[in-house]
């Protein structure tokens, strides 16, 4: 076990090779004889974009008009970013942070603090189609998914309880398919750059009469910037989708994920500005990373069915069985980490639509949403990244379940309201195997909780609407937080809760190529989970006063030179985004030390990510991006910050049309390319003042795709 739980790039060359040769001799017989046809265009053409539409509140409807703080990633944008990682697409939305401390190595939040995540997604609610990707127990491997296999992502930012059970961040919804495409295809891509990275997908959709079968298969690997970051990981995504009579649909989602990465560890001041590609390194009492071969190893199988069924133009229902399992292990410089986790459930909801009105027309939904994720975690000596002596070893049952209603009305075609209510019971069982051997559970019961949300938005004129909403946060420990490092079940640790206070608008133009989204809020967060590393680099959670969160988040983007075929420039798209984030501690103080007034740790208060892309003729566009993020706290005391950073990337691609239906496209792009010394993703209140990860300098990528 201990010799699978690391890797090296050099174990993979041979599946490189292998891959890479069977992509270009793929290529080479579409292109080969073919002619690249470039029709040519007597008249200037201007292209009327898509109107840009949620799912995420139950129904499809137009993002303009959704009273909520709401983003959506469609297939074209996410097509302009890397597709070897989600945090360059995900760091476009204002109020989102995601962080990349080594290759694979994720962190994400929501208007809020990474403080709750040493590693991973904590507070956030994240579903792939209607199944949650977070188990029960409140975790999300969003690093076991290939971001290449998902062509669309909604973001509803700030509590979302309502509909989605507890979470006190947002929710993050991840579609299978393109909506916008249901014909058959096939492309195939890859790409390669700077410090051993290797990307190869393949995506396959066929339609056979009324079923819609899509597969999605990807290998990646990198070497990484610094010492002990390798990475690998082996995907295979299958969704289908059935409509058996009328709009009535079965949907099928089914993934299989195994990823690989070593994790560098930490830097203090010194060692980085001595060597920052080193990794952590041993002192005469611990091991350093390269010693205890440390790292993470995920194995993922995740399957659902969801079918929806309408009992007449009115009534309709949506329901979703799920069930996935997770091999995790884990070896640190202090113990080797290992976890086995089975989780099942379903999710389920009815709407009523009222009779067609000229005043108004209203929706109402009842649901309810069930899930269970059974835990053996067990912990052993780290013997150089080998299992040793069993330390401790628990079986912990989380069980979460809601139930919910929706009512919402557009009234005059002008004014629309919504009303959504939850109720949310939590509670997980336990029991120690080793050393206690212990035959019966101990339970630990939350009291149940309501989560409201009132929210309405009025249609000033046809282009300008204005929203305001409030809505109750409740999120509960995760099982990483309630049986945390230290290897002590805490059952004293509560659930933080909080309001949030939100208004803001929307503006666009007559043809949809400007929008602008506004949003202002305060979110006042009491009974924070935080948490604190002991002397022996162990952790525990304590709930530790509060957090006030004002912010301000603006969306911008517009074609100052619409798509045409006849200009130099064939078109010209500017794009900002801005998060202001003045989060502080609140009645927040340790045994020595109040840290009430406080910045929140882990949060820049300013975020500027401004792009421009142009289009021109030849098939030729050109992409730049520039990510401007201020200062960082890196403990609570406001003692040490990571300094400001600006990220500046761009990409150069030919996309030409060899047929009706086969398109080619090669392109070259270069990350980092002020050579910016910077960390994407730090340690936290970190011990010995090991705060600092590296990331890569100037890279490069460069990569070549087909459809057809």
């Amino acid at each position: 076990m201990g010799q699978n739980t690391y890797f090296w790039l050099s174990a993979n060359q041979p599946m490189l090779k292998t891959y890479t040769t069977i992509f270009f001799i793929f290529a080479a017989a579409i292109s080969a004889g073919a002619q690249i046809k470039r029709p040519t265009e007597k008249k200037d053409t201007v292209t009327h974009l898509q109107t840009v539409t949620v799912k995420g509140y139950l129904s499809e409807e137009p993002v303009l008009s959704v009273p909520a703080s709401v983003s959506v990633l469609g297939a074209a944008q996410l097509k302009l970013q890397p597709d070897n990682s989600f945090v360059s697409a995900l760091n476009t939305v204002p109020g989102v942070r995601a962080e990349e401390r080594s290759p694979g190595s994720y962190r994400l939040s929501i208007r809020g603090s990474l403080l709750r995540s040493p590693f991973g997604v904590r507070d956030v609610k994240i579903y792939f189609d209607e199944i949650p990707l977070t188990d029960a127990g409140g975790n999300t491997y969003l690093n076991a998914i290939d971001i290449a296999s998902v062509p669309g992502i909604e973001i509803l930012k700030g509590p979302d309880g309502s509909l989605f059970g507890a979470n006190s961040g947002g929710v993050m919804l991840l579609s299978p398919t393109n909506k916008y495409t249901d014909s058959s295809y096939r492309s195939i891509g890859i790409n390669t750059g700077s410090y051993g990275l290797f990307h190869e997908k393949v995506n396959i959709q066929q339609q056979f009469g009324k079923n819609l079968l899509s597969i999605n298969q990807s290998y990646q690997a990198y070497q990484g910037y610094r010492q002990n970051s390798n990475m690998s990981r082996n995907y295979v995504q299958v969704a289908d989708k059935w409509n058996y009579s009328g709009k009535n649909e079965l949907r099928f989602l089914g993934l299989y994920s195994d990823l690989a990465y070593e994790t560098p560890g930490g830097l203090n001041l010194a060692q980085l500005a001595a060597n920052p590609r080193q990794a952590r390194q041993p002192t005469p009492v611990v091991p350093g990373a390269i010693q205890q071969h440390i790292g993470i190893t995920t194995t993922m199988y995740l399957g659902g069915l969801v079918n929806e069924y309408h009992f007449s133009d009115r009534i309709r229902n949506v329901l979703a069985v799920f069930g996935n399992h997770v091999d995790f292990a884990n070896p640190f410089i202090t113990n080797f980490e290992q976890r086995s986790e089975n989780t099942y459930g379903f999710r389920t909801y009815f709407e009523l639509a009222g009779l067609p009105h000229e005043n108004i027309n209203w929706k109402v939904n009842l649901g309810m949403e069930w899930q269970q994720t059974n835990s053996r975690i067990s912990n052993y000596g780290n013997n150089r990244g080998v299992k040793d002596t069993t330390q401790t070893s628990d079986d912990i049952h989380s069980n979460q379940h809601f139930i919910f209603a929706r009512y919402s009305a557009d009234m005059f075609k002008r004014l629309h309201l919504e009303a959504a209510l939850s109720l949310n019971w939590y509670e997980y069982d336990f029991k120690n195997i080793y050393p206690l051997n212990q035959t019966g559970f101990t339970n630990r019961n939350f009291t149940p909780q309501l989560m409201p949300r009132l929210a309405l938005s009025y249609q000033v004129t046809n282009d300008f609407i204005w929203r305001a909403s409030v809505s109750r946060g409740y999120s509960t420990p995760t099982t990483a937080e309630v049986r945390p490092t230290d290897n002590i079940v805490n059952t004293a640790l509560q659930a933080q809760y909080g309001w949030n206070y939100e208004t803001g608008f929307r503006l666009r133009n007559q043809d949809e190529t400007m929008f602008l989204d506004v949003s202002a809020f305060y979110y006042r967060i009491s009974n924070a989970i935080v948490r604190r590393v002991n002397a022996d680099e162990t952790e525990h959670y304590i709930n530790a006063g509060g957090t006030n969160q004002p912010g301000v988040e603006l969306s911008f983007t517009d074609w100052l030179i619409r798509q045409n075929s006849t200009h130099f420039i064939r078109g010209l798209q500017f794009n900002e985004s801005f998060t202001f984030s003045k989060f502080k501690f609140r009645d927040y103080a340790d045994a020595t030390t109040n840290y009430s007034g406080n910045d929140l740790t882990g949060v820049p208060q300013q975020v500027f990510v401004s792009s421009l892309q142009v289009k021109f003729p030849q098939d030729i566009s050109l992409f730049a991006q520039h990510n401007y993020t201020s200062r960082i706290p890196l403990n609570d005391g406001n003692t040490v910050y990571a300094g400001h950073y600006n990220l500046l990337q761009a990409k150069v691609s030919w996309q030409p049309t060899i047929s009706r239906k086969t398109h080619l496209e090669i392109y070259a792009g270069a990350d980092n390319i002020l050579n910016e010394k910077y960390s994407l993703g730090n340690d936290l209140n970190a011990v010995g003042n090991r705060y600092y990860n590296p990331s890569p300098l100037r890279n490069y990528t460069v990569g070549m795709g087909v459809v057809f």
